[in-house]
């Protein structure tokens, strides 16, 4: 028997997985890349989100563990990530100070509503939802968010404290106190810097000019910033820098118990807006990434097994007394790379960071706190994507809007308004196009059966018979512009005429446009014209059957059959 099969138990929550021992060496090794990883980017984004470090690593383990039961990406490798650590911070930082008990109860209960959020809505079936932002409003705010992230770094790096909470305001702030920067806090966070951008570029092929090959290459190269970050808690102690230098500090040993601290009713309902937030945009994050991973490796991306997995792994964080977590985009494509084939990849990892907590939890004490801001605005440059914007510019325009809307909203306004803003333009944009679809007066192609768009191709007409194509299902949000355009051609009809609807491209009709269409008979009879279809689909006839007026309609197979029908019948000639 080759392999065995994952979870059957959980049949009605996910698919079956098929680990056999090849996907079980891919998963391991996977799981120890991805471990070396999250190590140094727990810790950094623990702090980016305003609390104690080591919340990182308890986000770092039962939540891996839930996804595994639920999640169903091969490759999807959850955690701590940027931009949910950066609007857990946006949405506490009106609530109360920056790791206080307080704090830390807001960012548990984040993660416990956004996980009850996202799992609800998988039992449910809504994964739908993960296109209700576009690409272009997502990479707006994602790249309008890098720059928040990393301009709130740049205190860290220079040693300095900047005030108020707009991105205008810490600038102004940033230019009033750099004759303020402490030197050795700048001269950490630059050498960090410095060395993990060098790392990134040169850390493979330095590695294999050495010889090395295999799992060990990729070990090295994957946990280089853990090395360089490692160093700089060594060149401390060297250089007798470590009472001049924040750290991470101490760092509880011992695994994460249960913890349900949860605060008061008022704030409970004032962070319910953010909380649907973060699972709003982490699903679609996260869910982008699942459906790359997917077709790389062949396999159909669930949306609905996405939002239960990523609910569940919420749910644990919250329970370990961490914050909201979500598919983590780098560790993501890492994981891939190095072999993960299951989401067991996921659970080794979380084993891992359990021999983490229980036995090295005192080293990570000496990290600097300027090389975890150096890791992570090197980590997040790269997600600003200004290309997306551009060629949104090429292809359509409300698209370039909807990212340049978005973009300054989160640096104008702060994240959670620049993600409500995306959300409300996306919904925006598909409520317009839907209320504009395109429609076209249609001929024949000489020689053919074919018919074309009369402004784009020579076609033949039929003098006093027009052929209108519509392509969108009529409904109530559409119809008047419909009508409009409609009307306009009905009346250059006169006694005699025929207008042909040729509703092949609609697979849907509501009342409103029924009613409509009957009006618009109406009104052609009133001239001595008349209505006709062409090319109706079933669901379409069956619904247009029980008006009043289609009994008396006449309905062609095929446009070319009303052309020739109407030719001979009236014995007209080309147009």
């Amino acid at each position: 028997m080759n392999g065995r099969v994952y979870s059957n138990w959980l049949a009605p929550w996910r698919h079956d997985i098929n680990l056999s021992p090849s996907s079980w060496a891919g998963d391991f090794s996977a799981g120890l890349v991805v471990t070396l990883m999250l190590i140094p980017q727990s810790l950094a984004y623990a702090i980016l989100a305003g609390l104690p470090a080591h919340l990182g690593l308890y986000a770092s383990v039962l939540p891996l563990i839930g996804y595994a039961v639920f999640g169903r990406s091969p490759a999807l490798a959850v955690g701590p990530v940027a931009i949910a650590s950066v609007m857990t911070f946006n949405a506490l930082q009106s609530f109360a100070s920056p790791a206080s008990p307080e704090w830390i109860a807001g960012a548990i209960f984040l993660a416990f509503a956004s996980g009850a959020m996202l799992f609800l809505a998988g039992l449910l079936r809504l994964g739908f939802l993960a296109a209700l932002l576009s690409h272009p409003v997502m990479s707006g705010f994602i790249s309008g968010a890098s720059v928040v992230i990393i301009l709130g770094q740049l205190q860290t790096l220079l040693g300095v404290r900047l005030q108020g909470d707009s991105v205008a305001t810490q600038v102004s702030s940033l230019f009033q106190r750099f004759s303020g920067v402490h030197l050795p806090t700048l001269g950490v966070g630059l050498v960090s810097a410095a060395l993990l951008l060098l790392a990134r570029r040169y850390a493979s092929s330095s590695f294999a000019r050495f010889g090395l090959r295999g799992l060990l290459h990729e070990l090295l190269t994957k946990a280089s910033p853990l090395l360089i970050i490692g160093l700089m808690a060594l060149s401390l102690w060297f250089f007798d820098l470590s009472d001049q230098v924040a750290t991470v500090g101490a760092v509880p040993s011992g695994l994460p118990g249960l913890s349900f601290a949860l605060p008061d009713a008022s704030g409970v309902t004032a962070l319910l807006s953010s909380a649907l937030l973060i699972a709003l945009v982490g699903f679609v994050e996260s869910v982008s990434m699942a459906r790359t991973i997917g077709r790389r490796c062949g396999v159909v991306t669930d949306p609905n097994a996405e939002l239960r997995g990523l609910g569940a792994a919420n749910l644990l964080s919250g329970a370990s007394g961490a914050f909201p977590v979500t598919g983590g985009l780098s560790r993501s494509v890492v994981n891939l790379e190095a072999g993960a084939r299951t989401p067991m990849a996921g659970v080794i990892s979380a084993a891992f960071m359990i021999i983490v907590l229980l036995g090295l939890a005192d080293m990570l004490s000496v990290i600097p706190l300027a090389s975890l801001a150096a890791l992570i605005v090197v980590s997040v440059a790269s997600l600003f994507d200004g290309r997306v914007f551009l060629d949104a510019l090429r292809f359509d325009r409300a698209d370039a809007l909807g990212w340049l809307a978005t973009f300054t909203g989160v640096l104008v306004l702060g994240v959670e308004q620049g993600i409500a803003i995306g959300v409300m333009l996306s919904v925006a944009n598909v409520l317009w196009r839907q209320s504009r679809p395109h429609m076209a007066v249609i001929g024949r192609l000489a020689g053919t059966e074919h018919f074309r768009n009369v402004q784009r191709h020579q076609v033949e007409t039929l003098t006093n018979v027009v052929f209108v194509r519509v392509d969108a299902n009529l409904f109530f949000g559409n119809w008047d512009y419909i009508a409009d355009f409609l009307e306009g051609r009905a009346r250059r009809l006169t006694s005699g005429g025929v207008l042909v609807l040729n509703l092949s491209s609609v697979s849907d009709i509501d009342t409103t446009a029924i009613e409509g269409l009957e009006a618009l008979s109406v009104k052609l009879k009133s001239q001595g014209a008349r209505l006709v279809f062409a090319e109706l689909k079933g669901p379409v006839a069956d619904k247009l059957l029980r008006s009043h007026f289609f009994n008396d309609s006449v309905v062609y197979l095929s446009c070319h059959e009303a052309f020739e029908a109407l030719r001979q019948r009236n014995g007209q000639g080309l147009a």
